[in-house]
Order: structure tokens, then C-alpha cells, then sequence
């Protein structure tokens, strides 16, 4: 009874065995499933990116052209004022007594240019007819004239002092957004460049300034001869990203690029303009920008996932008619949202596969998954 039932377990793990080595040749010998894509061929517009920093569309500098005590604020930080709109009030006695003064210089000279008026008046007659000397007419004339000067200088003096009283108040120069104020009620403030009290910036449009090199500059201007156009005569072309990595929704334009490379670091200052709707965007802020720097015609790309580099060589597998896996050397060229630019190895009849595998090897025959993709999506979709 025992030897029946070892000779029993033997033959069944013979047949056991059999069956699992059958399966392995059989799956052994199923040919690999592998997507493959199409090259594509298309016409390219080649990005660069570049920092840049937000200025408003006009940044003016609020300055104190009289001295004295800020006695009042009208305005909340942080908020918009408009154009003539009171900021602050600067203690407005010591320039009210000036104005008086000047008015009071004023009427002395004008009471003093009567007299000689009338004296010169009185004298002219008399002096026809010889009852006075010449010498008095001279001298009347000479008076007559410097009480007119008088009154002119103190014309001058008490527009002077108008002006400087109309100074204590200080106004908006134009409409925007006014920042925090660097003096506050009870503070002396003196006039001069450095004495900055705030900063008024309209924020409609939004500038955006930044570098780029001269061998960059160089390469953008042999471009733009080529295209046969001029910076800012392409409408609304840069776009923005900013610091979270949202994109901006609305494009830019190209302003306009300095007038010379800075030859200290051997960069180019250049200006873009992006309208401000929302208010979103502030001066200050740091921002990406992509512009439009390099055009290839009927340029030959493949995805990225599809290209394996190996010490410093870029290979992709490519797939023949009898669906076996080649491995063909490419020159790749700069990159283009999920795809590289081939500029050397493949033509567009060239079918590649999408995404390496460890069991994928040279001459390996595969069963081809047709997929479709485009260079501009960053989607893949199976054929059925």
C-alpha cells in the first residue's frame, strides 16, 4: 500500500512539473507588448525663460518741497487715490506769515509807485515850460521807474510765498496705488531728493524688466532680421509664470531693449508690459517670463520618455516592418513642451518605442501598441 502511493505522488509531480515548463515556454515565447508612437514633423516656436521683476506702469516718488510738521494724513496706505487728491498737510503758519508779509511788501511798493506816478505827472509840464530844471524831470523819471521795478519784485515775492504755501499740502501727482507712508502725524520732514515720505504707482499695466545675455541678444537679432520684424511688433507674445507657478492669463509685449550691454556683466536689459485688469500683480514681484526666441521649420520630434541616454549618447528603440526592436544613435536638439527636436537619426516614416522596458533588447520582437500623442499635448491615447 505505501509503494502504491509513493509511485502515486511521483507521477503526479511529474505531471506537475511537466505543466508549469510547458507555461513558461509558452509565455516565453508570446512576443512583448510595447507602445510605439509615430515621429512627428511640424513647425516649432522655441521658448526661453528668463526672471524678471514688476514695476508699475508709472513708480512716482513722493517728495516734501517745503519743511515743517506733518499735521495731518487724508489717505489709508495700501489704498487708490486719485490725480490732485490731498495726501498730507504740512503746518502751514510760517508760509501763511511769508504771504502776508509779501502782501504787505506789495501794497508799500504800489502806494509808493502812486507818488512817483503823480510827482513825475506833475513834474512833466513844468519841466516843458522851463519852471523846473531838467535835472528834476530826470529824477522823477528815475523814481517813476524804480517803483515800478519795486512792484514787480514784489509781485515775484508773494507768488513765491503763495507757492511755497500751497506746498504744505501735499497732493497725488497721478492715480494708483499709494504704499506705506514713511512719516506719520507729528513728524518733521525737510525737502531734498533723499526725503522720500511715499510712493504712488498706477498699476493698469504692469512692466516687467529683464536680462539676458549678449551672445542671447545676438542670436534674437539675427532672428528678428530673418523674420523680417522689430521687438513689440508681434502683438502680445511673452507669457508669464509666476512665483506659485500658476500662469499669468493674460500675454504680454515687448516694450523695449536698452541701449547698450551693460559691459560690467555683459548683459542687456529689456522691458516687457502686461495689462493689469485685476490688480493681481504688484511692483516688486518676481515672475518668470517665455519669449519666443528661435523658429524650426518642419522639425523632426519624438517624446521624451522615448529617449535613453547612456554616457552622453542619446539612443530610442525603433520598430521595422517585421515589428523587431532596433537601437539607432539620434542627435537630440532642444527641448519642445514633452518632446525633444531630433536633428540627426530619424525621419518621419520612423516608428519608435514610447517608454523603455529592462526585458526590451536589440532585434527582440515585439507586439507593437499603436499609440497617438502629439507634441503639444501631454496626453497619450491607445489606437483601438
Amino acid at each position: 500500500m505505501k509503494n502504491l502511493c509513493l509511485v502515486f505522488l511521483i507521477v503526479i509531480t511529474a505531471l506537475g512539473s511537466s505543466s508549469c515548463k510547458d507555461k513558461k515556454e509558452v509565455q516565453a515565447a508570446l512576443p512583448l507588448e510595447v507602445p510605439v508612437v509615430q515621429v512627428m514633423q511640424q513647425d516649432v516656436a522655441l521658448e526661453s525663460e528668463y526672471t524678471g521683476q514688476t514695476y508699475g506702469e508709472s513708480d512716482v516718488e513722493i517728495r516734501t518741497r517745503v519743511e515743517g510738521w506733518v499735521l495731518s494724513m487724508h489717505f489709508k496706505e495700501g489704498s487708490m487715490v486719485s490725480r490732485g487728491q490731498l495726501l498730507y498737510t504740512i503746518d502751514p503758519l510760517p508760509y501763511q506769515n511769508m504771504v502776508d508779509q509779501a502782501s504787505a511788501a506789495l501794497a508799500e511798493a504800489q502806494t509808493g509807485l502812486i507818488k512817483a506816478k503823480n510827482d513825475l505827472e506833475r513834474i512833466e509840464p513844468l519841466a516843458a515850460i522851463g519852471a523846473v530844471s531838467q535835472r528834476e524831470l530826470v529824477a522823477a523819471q528815475a523814481q517813476n521807474d524804480a517803483s515800478k521795478s519795486k512792484v514787480e519784485s514784489c509781485e515775484a515775492s508773494l507768488r513765491n510765498a503763495r507757492i511755497q504755501l500751497g506746498y504744505c499740502r501735499v497732493v497725488a501727482p497721478i492715480s494708483g496705488i499709494i504704499g506705506i507712508s514713511s512719516v506719520k502725524v507729528g513728524d518733521y520732514v525737510s525737502p531734498g531728493p533723499q526725503f522720500i515720505v511715499n510712493t504712488v504707482s498706477n498699476i493698469d499695466n504692469i512692466r516687467v524688466r529683464f536680462t539676458i545675455s549678449e551672445k542671447e541678444y545676438l542670436r534674437i537679432m539675427r532672428l528678428i532680421q530673418v523674420m523680417g520684424f522689430s521687438i513689440g511688433e508681434r502683438g502680445d507674445v511673452v507669457k508669464m509664470i509666476l512665483s506659485d507657478g500658476t500662469p499669468y492669463p493674460l500675454k504680454g509685449k515687448m516694450n523695449f531693449a536698452d541701449r547698450q550691454v551693460d559691459p560690467s556683466t555683459g548683459a542687456m536689459t529689456l522691458e516687457a508690459q502686461f495689462k493689469n485688469t485685476d490688480n493681481l500683480l504688484r511692483p516688486g514681484q518676481y515672475v518668470k517670463l517665455k519669449l519666443v526666441t528661435d523658429f524650426r521649420d518642419d522639425a523632426i520630434l519624438i517624446p521624451q520618455r522615448a529617449v535613453i541616454e547612456m554616457q552622453g549618447l542619446f539612443r530610442v528603440f525603433t520598430v521595422a516592418d517585421s515589428n523587431k526592436a532596433e537601437i539607432r544613435n539620434i542627435k537630440i536638439g532642444p527641448a519642445y513642451n514633452i518632446s525633444y527636436i531630433v536633428e540627426a537619426g530619424l525621419t518621419t516614416n520612423d516608428r519608435i518605442v514610447l517608454g523603455g522596458t529592462q526585458l526590451l533588447r536589440e532585434g527582440s520582437v515585439i507586439k507593437p501598441m499603436e499609440t497617438l500623442w502629439s507634441p503639444d499635448s501631454t496626453t497619450f491615447s491607445s489606437v483601438k
